[in-house]
């Protein structure tokens, strides 16, 4: 077999505008898992620039999982953002100091946790993730779309706020796959289901793994 290097930073020959995104992301509290790669328009260095408000201090992280696709201009808006909203006023007065410094004793920013995406999901051009969504195996997150809240898994959804376009598939076909978990078998048997996976037949898929012992 002649597979495609994981760590491997930009697996299309003399294309440096799409990476493995594992291998170019600097900051730790970013996690990426394999396979999954973003494309820009312009460099990938972009991808970092547009995770917003992540600061070490909020402890938040942006967690996205294996053979996820990521368009160019996707933001990521973390929790670093957040202001008091149950106050009077929304104002951020701690952070100028001086006779303000003490304005936040005894109280904290919001915060909804980590933004987590899924595997196998498709982040279309221009969108944008709200913090602390979770958004499931398999999505399709439309173009422009602002994504406010989580998403289940196998849906595709657009707008602003994004709202469920559809399901992918029927709900025991979801179930299905996600019982096979496929973006977590071994990367030989992936390749030798490439075929089926690739596919619409769910049956077929399930049919070859359990034809080769897999």
């Amino acid at each position: 077999m002649n597979i495609p290097d994981k760590n491997k930073a930009f697996p299309l020959e003399n294309y440096d505008r799409l990476c493995f995104l594992k291998n170019v992301v600097k900051n730790p509290n970013i996690i990426i898992g394999d396979y999954t790669y973003y494309d820009d328009f312009e460099s990938v260095e972009n991808f970092e620039k547009n995770v917003k408000y992540l600061f070490d201090f909020t402890g938040d992280k942006l967690i996205i999982g294996k053979f996820c696709m990521i368009a160019s201009d996707v933001t990521f808006i973390m929790n670093g953002a957040n202001h008091l909203n149950k106050a009077i006023s929304t104002y951020p007065f701690a952070i100028f100091g001086d006779d303000w410094s003490e304005a936040m004793n005894g109280k904290e920013y919001p915060t909804k946790g980590n933004t987590t995406i899924g595997n196998d999901v498709w982040i279309g051009f221009g969108a944008t993730i709200m913090p602390g969504v979770s958004i499931g195996d398999g999505s399709i997150i439309a173009t422009k779309s602002v994504v406010t809240k989580d998403v289940e898994p196998y849906s595709i959804v657009g707008g602003n706020p994004a709202k469920e376009i559809r399901k992918r598939f029927q709900e025991e076909e979801i179930s299905e796959l996600l019982q096979l978990q496929w973006w977590d078998w071994p990367i030989e048997k992936i390749t030798a289901n490439i075929q089926n996976l690739t596919g619409n037949r769910i049956d077929k898929l399930k049919e070859a793994v359990q034809q080769k012992g897999q």
